[in-house]
């Protein structure tokens, strides 16, 4: 039998690069694993091996540019099992805005990506030409997160001179934010950083926002940063005890309150060089993922909140006339949580409208947003209701406690 030479090509090429099915098949896999674990608890030994491959596929996956992989095990996780969703959206979370580097000779250092969601009310809207034109008051707000009490002394800032809009946010991946995770970290640990290409690519301008020179514009904004510090640092240790615990959230919420009545003037220095007035509130600094999530839950609930203030301009009533029932339903595209309007004086429906639940939003804290974004407009007087059925009726009611 005459033997078949393998052609040299074949005999020299490298290994084909592992596919994104292959990845994502992996990804699930895992999750589904560990579909009952803490990511941020001890677990128990047959889990840490599956954590430790899950961790180092998310790893491999970031560092590859496999954006798809990771799209592609989240959206199926999601389909097949809530619990796995959670794991692997936190790991990916975690390990996408977080660098960790081990050093031999000290504590290890931590870099993450951070931001500070901004609702900011003008005549006219932001101009992208006009903002972080004044260098000195951009270096004073950088700054500032460290002389505020945000970060620590010991820790390093890097902030980014531009004011994020949602778009430019929401199109950064997972795997861009680890490069510019990376590209951060670099700038603050060599003495000649290379080239922030990624950071770069982030700032990709605002699209045009059609207001007029008069209109009152409410827009939303993300100042973006980073911060090198120490993992023994004691800044950042929560204690254990949940009533200590509870004292070191309530102050660093305090310290951030303050801070961001310090920093108005800069801010205003920042965003604006014609004068113009503006209004700006301020959304807790967070991480990059959270910080995200959280904007785009109040700019879901600015909306319902104006959808619901037509409703009663339109029915002449004012809030305090009305009550809301609350409660959760089923969207065309998802669960979504119900706001109906009625009057009191006769009980008669006003009118309902839906807001989308998040995959990671719990039905009671997004009870509690709604109804705290109730009282804010006037509307004191809410009624739960355990779900409202295919006519939209509610299914049971009982008044809302806190």
């Amino acid at each position: 039998m005459k033997k078949t030479k393998t052609p040299p090509s074949a005999k020299s090429a490298p290994p084909a690069e592992e596919r994104d099915e292959a990845l994502a098949d992996r990804l699930v896999a895992l999750a589904i694993d560990l579909r009952e674990s803490d990511v941020y608890a001890q677990l128990p030994e047959p889990l840490q091996k599956a954590q430790a491959d899950l961790r180092r596929t998310v790893r491999k996956c970031l560092q590859q540019q496999r954006e798809q992989a990771l799209d592609e095990a989240l959206e199926r996780s999601f389909e097949e099992d809530d619990k796995a969703y959670r794991v692997l959206r936190e790991n990916v979370e975690e390990l996408s805005g977080t660098l960790l580097l081990r050093r031999e000779d000290g504590p290890e250092l931590e870099v993450n990506a951070f931001v500070v969601p901004l609702f900011v009310r003008t005549a006219g809207g932001l101009r992208s030409e006009q903002c972080f034109q004044d260098e000195q008051a951009f270096a004073a707000l950088r700054d500032s997160f460290q002389e505020g009490g945000l970060e620590s002394r010991k820790a390093q800032v890097v902030l980014v001179s531009h004011a994020y809009h949602l778009d430019e946010i929401e199109r950064i991946g997972y795997c861009q934010l680890n490069q510019m995770v990376h590209e951060a970290c670099e700038a603050m640990t060599r003495r000649k950083a290379p080239a922030a290409e990624a950071i770069a690519r982030s700032m990709r301008g605002w699209p045009a926002s059609g207001f007029g020179a008069e209109d009152s514009a409410l827009e939303l904004r993300f100042l973006l940063g980073f911060a090198l510090k120490s993992m023994d640092d004691p800044f950042y240790h929560v204690p254990e005890k949940e009533a200590a615990a509870d004292r070191y959230f309530e102050a660093r919420a305090e310290r951030f309150r303050k801070w961001s009545q310090q920093v108005l003037p800069l801010l205003r220095r920042c965003l604006v060089t014609d004068g113009r007035d503006m209004q700006i509130d301020f959304l807790y600094q967070d991480l990059f993922h959270g910080g995200k999530e959280a904007a785009l839950r109040e700019l879901e609930m600015l909306g319902l909140l104006n959808e619901l203030q037509q409703m009663l301009e339109t029915q002449g009533l004012a809030p305090q006339d009305v009550s809301a029932i609350v409660g959760p339903t089923e969207a065309d595209d998802g669960d979504a949580l119900r706001v109906s309007l009625q009057a009191k004086a006769t009980n008669a429906p006003l009118g309902a409208i839906d807001k989308p639940l998040a995959r990671s939003e719990a039905v009671e804290a997004a009870v509690a947003d709604l109804a705290d974004g109730l009282e804010s407009v006037g509307i004191a007087e809410v009624l739960l209701t355990r779900r409202f059925d295919i006519d939209g009726a509610p299914a049971g009611i009982r008044p809302y406690r806190r």
